[in-house]
């Protein structure tokens, strides 16, 4: 027990198949440090209490001894009686209203995992006779020497040898930072991971603060934004504030640096910006060859055909004026052999050779198709 004081314990279920919560300490215990009577976690940013102290730099000892205990309590109640109760009480209620730190280490989103049920100690060792019945977890420890294991509700009231803020401190100074790009033609920040509920005032209405605003572009289809600021000042600083700890609607948005225009450039190219070419994309037409300089450069070779290879395009001239014989076309004219059987038909004259007025159709050809000459008015 954190206080001697009596309180009521309420003891729920939060869900199937979770374990029974119940309150720990009391609500003055409560407001003293700003938690949650349950988890004992910050009701603000849902963190541990010595990460909270650590990133606002508090240090809030509250006495251990029973008499002292008791005074320290007495004079905290008078102080939260007089409070409107909106903001913590204490040194709590003097320290800075946020940190970067605790922004970016911030949970946005509900964490049910630490409802889940205890694991059966019973079942590690084989010995649970219950089976499904079993309120408890049949799981195996993921570590048994895993601190995490080792919590405790007096230190994690006080803030003291707490494994999981430990945990979460270690992070904090692992996490990834925003590098400024060297280019100061980029003043425009992306902003990732929208989703369908985030609009156009709602991002003007974060980053007006930060300076003027000459573009914002929404991709719904990316759930993506960009965000064009007139200086650059204004984008760093935007940057700075926002990288890491901007939540709009609950949701944590991810903020990058746009590109430049010859990084842009250079990904149209096949290149991309760190230099790694992209693979061509099927079925796509090659290079076209460039425009000629001038109107006489311009060559009728449209098709790019080789000099050798035959045209594409016949030239037709124009009809011949009438009694000018025409060469017949191609597949209608004289064999361009001769047999040597003595017995075939002689050989009819060239068309162009032929007396005038003579019909010169291949059908009507007395050589032709066993027409006789009486059909034709001969002898």
């Amino acid at each position: 027990m954190i206080c001697a004081r009596p309180f009521t314990v309420f003891r729920w279920c939060p869900g199937v198949r979770m374990r029974f919560k119940k309150t720990e300490v009391c609500q003055t215990c409560s407001k003293m440090k700003n938690v949650c009577q349950t988890c004992l976690l910050d009701l603000e940013y849902g963190l541990p209490i010595q990460v909270r102290d650590t990133g606002l730099s508090v240090k809030d000892e509250v006495p251990r001894s029973d008499v002292n205990k008791e005074y320290y309590t007495q004079n905290m109640e008078r102080e939260i009686a007089n409070s409107d109760g909106t903001r913590p009480v204490g040194l709590l209620g003097k320290a800075p209203s946020s940190s970067d730190m605790l922004l970016k280490l911030a949970r946005t989103t509900p964490y049910y995992k630490r409802n889940r049920p205890h694991i059966c100690s019973f079942w590690v060792k084989g010995e649970c006779k219950r089976g499904e019945e079993c309120p408890y977890r049949h799981e195996k420890p993921t570590d048994p020497d895993d601190p995490l294991a080792d919590q405790n509700i007096k230190d994690r009231y006080y803030g003291i040898n707490d494994p999981v803020a430990n945990k979460l401190l270690t992070r904090a100074s692992t996490m990834p930072r925003l590098d400024i790009p060297e280019d100061k033609s980029i003043t425009t920040l992306y902003i990732g991971g929208l989703g369908e509920d985030v609009t156009d005032s709602e991002l003007r209405n974060h980053f007006y603060q930060f300076g003027e605003i000459r573009t914002i572009t929404i991709v719904q289809r990316q759930q993506c934004a960009f965000i064009q600021f007139a200086t650059r000042p204004a984008a760093e600083t935007a940057a700075e504030k926002s990288f890491n700890k901007l939540i709009i609607n609950g949701r944590r948005l991810n903020v990058k640096w746009g590109r430049s225009q010859a990084a842009r450039g250079k990904e149209k190219d096949g290149v991309t910006e760190s230099g790694i070419r992209l693979e061509p994309v099927p079925g796509l037409p090659g290079a076209l060859p460039p425009p000629p300089l001038s109107d006489e450069d311009a060559s009728t070779n449209y098709f790019n055909l080789a000099p050798t290879s035959s045209p594409a395009v016949m030239n037709l001239g124009l009809p011949p004026p009438p009694g000018v014989a025409m060469p017949p076309p191609p597949g209608f004219g004289p064999p361009m052999f001769h047999t040597m059987d003595p017995m075939a038909p002689p050989m009819p004259p060239p068309m162009a050779m032929r007396p005038p007025g003579q019909v010169h159709y291949p059908s009507q050809d007395p050589q032709r198709m066993g027409a006789h000459a009486s059909r034709h008015g001969g002898p």
